[in-house]
Order: structure tokens, then sequence, then C-alpha cells
């Protein structure tokens, strides 16, 4: 995924560490980065998630670290695709293999009756969805 930059250059995507109120690390967030200008924003799919944890947050965090990948569907793909042991596998194989994955867990809990994993496991599917048609 690449983007165009406002100095007219391609920005990249990359895993970085965005921290918060000096307190709170939130790694592997999908964000663009130009090398000429040093520009960075985050990527508009993963916008909302982001947001609603900083919320969460609130303005004044204890020290703590967070996994976006736990918590986005497009962070936890884009982590998979660049582990090494996924470097053979095309990016739809994974994203298969992960939605494959999730109605697995759907399955599951709705058999165990249960309804907030349920729940977290559409969510995640909704964001592979969504994500799959702007892309």
């Amino acid at each position: 995924m690449q983007k165009q930059c406002k100095c007219g250059r391609t920005m990249n995507i990359r895993l970085r560490t965005v921290i918060y109120q000096n307190k709170v690390d939130i790694d592997n967030v999908p964000i663009f980065s130009c090398e000429a200008c040093g520009r960075s924003e985050v990527v508009s799919h993963v916008k909302p998630e982001l947001t609603a944890l900083i919320g969460k947050l609130g303005s004044k965090p204890d020290k703590q670290q967070y996994f976006f990948h736990e918590l986005s569907e497009v962070a936890y793909l884009l982590l998979k695709v660049t582990e090494r042991e996924h470097m053979n596998d095309s990016v739809e194989e994974i994203v298969s293999e992960r939605i494959n994955e999730l109605l697995d867990i759907m399955l599951l809990a709705q058999s165990l009756g249960d309804g907030p994993w349920m729940d977290d496991a559409r969510k995640r599917l909704s964001q592979i969805s969504q994500n799959a048609i702007t892309t």
C-alpha cells in the first residue's frame, strides 16, 4: 500500500509505535511515511480503532503498552504478511486463512453461547470486509 505525499513523493506503509501522552506505547500501528520529507500519517482504515483506544485511555493515562494488531485486523494482517514464515504466501492466502480462522472462532463462540466473543469475531470480520472493498 502506498500513498502520494503532499511533497509529491510516494509514502510507504510501515508498522510503527505511536506514543500517547508520553506514557502509552501503542505498537504496530499502520502509518504512511515519506522518506523524502519525513511526513507521517495514520492509515485511514485504522483511525477509528486508534481513536477509540485513545478515547478509552483518557487524558491522564497510566504508563502502559498496547499491541494495536490485537485491536485492528488491518494491523494484524499487515503484521502477518511481514513475518518471515509467510514470505512465500500471497496476501490473498493470508487474508483467506484469517477469515476462515475468524469464522471458526465464531462457530466455537456460538456453540459455547459466548456473545461477547462472537461480537468480537464479527467485528474483526467486518474490519476485513470493509477494507477489502476500499483497497
